[in-house]
């Protein structure tokens, strides 16, 4: 029986994962993450990196962040506590929807997640105060490759539902996107 519902998205690589809960007399439970059925959404590494980010205020934006090769990473979101809106942004050169984002509400109460393959820029904002999140990742982080894009950055021009708080040092000073941005190479 399978317990993920994937889903595919907009953006060629973007993935929905909707957990199927089996619910009874004592609870629920959920299946996380299986390797065999995210195959068939592009995860082909083992799990290298969990992380958990936890954001207090509702409206603070944490991203947009992404990995450079050869250490681009496909990762799992998905919440913990609370409500997000989870954006992925297309970076990948030549992609025919280069520099479109995508936008999911992930919650507790919904139990859906994002697939993000590399070459993606991900970032969220928490729509609830407390939202915690899950991140799986399939490639350790490695500081020298990373990378951010602004989360306002007009280019983008990305919807965010409430006004932008709570940005990191490190998040406000992403510079905007150049004319001559090529987009990350795989």
């Amino acid at each position: 029986m399978r317990r993920l519902l994937l889903t595919p998205l907009p953006l060629p690589g973007l993935v929905r994962v909707q957990r199927q809960p089996a619910h009874d007399a004592r609870g629920s439970f959920e299946r996380w993450f299986c390797a065999d059925e995210l195959a068939a959404a592009g995860w082909a590494r083992p799990i290298a990196q969990l992380n958990r980010s936890l954001t207090r205020q509702r409206g603070s934006v944490r991203g947009l962040h992404y990995q450079l090769p050869p250490h681009a990473e496909t990762k799992l979101v998905g919440c913990l506590r609370g409500a997000v809106w989870d954006v992925a942004v297309d970076l990948r050169a030549g992609s025919p929807t280069f520099l479109r984002w995508h936008a999911e509400c992930l919650s507790a109460d919904n139990a859906c997640a994002l697939l993000i393959p590399p070459g993606f820029a991900h970032g969220f904002q928490a729509l609830s105060d407390d939202a915690e999140l899950l991140y799986c990742h399939d490639t350790p982080h490695a500081p020298g490759f990373e990378a951010g894009l602004h989360p306002q950055d007009a280019r983008l021009d990305i919807a965010w539902p409430l006004p932008v708080t709570g940005l990191s040092p490190r998040d406000q000073g992403h510079a905007p996107l150049t004319l001559d941005f090529q987009g990350v190479r795989l």
